[in-house]
C-alpha cells in the first residue's frame, strides 16, 4: 500500500521508544498518519525524526498516562488535529518490581492507572471519534505475564491480566459501532541490543529466537487491516513459543 493509498489516522501511545517507536514506523511506512503520545518529550521527537525519514506524517502529544483528566482532552486535541481517528494502539505500559509485602499502595495505583485505566480511557475516548467515523481499530498490548509470572510483578500482571479481559468487553460494546478491539500478548521481545544475546536466550523459544519489535508490528498491521473486521475480541500470544515450551531444570 502506497503513502497515497491510505489516508487514516493512528493513536500510538508509549510512542518514544522499544515498541512503540516500531509501531509508529510501520504505520508510517505504509501512509497511516500517527498522532504520538509519550511522558517523555524528548523521546517523542526522535520517534517524529525517524517517522519523518522513513516518509510518514506525524504530531507529537506529551502525556503521562497515570493522569486521567488528561487523557480525554489530548485525544479531543488529536481528533480535531488529524480530522479523524481511525486505529488506536494502546502500547504504553509500565511495571514497579517489588515484593508485595513492599509495594506501596501508590505504587499499586500508579501502575493500574496507566496501563490499565489508561488503555480503558483511551479506548473510551479515540472510540467517540471511530464511531463518528464509521468505525475503526483498537489494539491493546498486553503481555504474556497476564498468564505466567515472575516473583513481584503483581501490579504488573494484575494490570495485563485486566487489559485482556477489558479487550473482549470493549469488543463486545463497541462492535455495534463497527470498532473491532483486540490485544496482542508479547513474551520476549527484546528492543536493546539483540547481538547480546546468547544461544541459552534463543533456545528458550520454540522459534529458535527472541522476538523483535517488528514482530509485534506485524500483528498490529494485521489487526487494523481494513480487511479483517471479522477478527475481533481476541488476544494474540506473540513469544515465539515460550509460553508452550517445556523446560526441565537438570
Amino acid at each position: 500500500m502506497s503513502m497515497q493509498e491510505d489516508g487514516r489516522a493512528a493513536v500510538i501511545t508509549g510512542a518514544g521508544s522499544g515498541i512503540g517507536r516500531a509501531i509508529a514506523l510501520g504505520y508510517a511506512r505504509i501512509g497511516v498518519r500517527a498522532a504520538l503520545i509519550d511522558r517523555n518529550q524528548a523521546a517523542l521527537g526522535e520517534t517524529a525524526v525517524l517517522v519523518r525519514e522513513a516518509g510518514g506524517f506525524s504530531k507529537e502529544y506529551v502525556l503521562d498516562l497515570s493522569d486521567g483528566g488528561a487523557i480525554p482532552p489530548t485525544i479531543e486535541r488529536i481528533a480535531a488535529d488529524f480530522g479523524r481517528i481511525d486505529i488506536l494502539v494502546n502500547n504504553a505500559g509500565l511495571g514497579i518490581g517489588k515484593s508485595p509485602y513492599d509495594l506501596e499502595l501508590d505504587e499499586w495505583d500508579y501502575v493500574l492507572n496507566t496501563n490499565l485505566r489508561g488503555t480503558f480511557l483511551c479506548s473510551r475516548e479515540c472510540a467517540k471519534s471511530m464511531r463518528a467515523g464509521g468505525g475503526g481499530a483498537i489494539v491493546n498490548i498486553a503481555s504474556t505475564r497476564a498468564f505466567m509470572s515472575e516473583p513481584h510483578s503483581e501490579a504488573y500482571a494484575a494490570s495485563k491480566g485486566g487489559i485482556l479481559s477489558l479487550t473482549h468487553a470493549l469488543a463486545a460494546s463497541l462492535g455495534p459501532d463497527k470498532i473491532t478491539v483486540n490485544a496482542i500478548s508479547p513474551g520476549w521481545i527484546e528492543t536493546g541490543d539483540y547481538g547480546k544475546l546468547t544461544e541459552a536466550d534463543h533456545a528458550q523459544h520454540l522459534s529458535g529466537r527472541v522476538g523483535r519489535p517488528e514482530d509485534i508490528v506485524r500483528a498490529c498491521l494485521y489487526l487494523t487491516d481494513l480487511g479483517n473486521d471479522f477478527v475481533t475480541g481476541t488476544n494474540m500470544t506473540i513469544d515465539g513459543g515460550m509460553t508452550r515450551k517445556m523446560i526441565y531444570v537438570e
